[in-house]
């Protein structure tokens, strides 16, 4: 058992990616996390969302959620990413493309179209 100044160590230690899951800013990323997509390897997207939005002092302008399922099975790790009213859907996400849809989607506003379920049904 660990002792109570070892348990406030991890406490503070993990602070910043408790606070990056909880409601702040405008934009929310939804990262499902059904048995798919966990099967699917949504844990280390949504661990590179937690770590890249920290990273990049982005924790006032998004926040990163897990979900439970999102109906899109065949399509998994599926993110979904809230402005308000619009939704953009993210498939076959990987931890690899994360940094990219950091940098143009959530720091620049410019979708990646070629990871979205549009272009992948297409």
């Amino acid at each position: 058992m660990k002792s109570l100044a070892e348990l406030a160590a991890i406490r503070e230690k993990m602070q910043d990616k408790v606070i990056i899951r909880e409601n702040h800013g405008n934009l929310r990323i939804v990262v499902g996390m059904a048995t798919c997509g966990i099967t699917a390897g949504a844990r280390p997207v949504l661990n590179a969302f937690v770590e890249g939005i920290t990273k990049e002092g982005l924790t006032e302008k998004a926040t990163v959620v897990q979900t439970g399922c999102i109906g899109l099975c065949q399509y998994e790790p599926v993110v979904e990413i809230y402005n308000g009213d619009e939704k953009v859907t993210y498939v076959k996400v990987t931890a690899e493309k994360v940094g990219r849809i950091i940098e143009e989607h959530i720091k620049n506003g410019k979708v990646v179209t070629e990871y979205t379920i549009g272009a992948e049904t297409k």
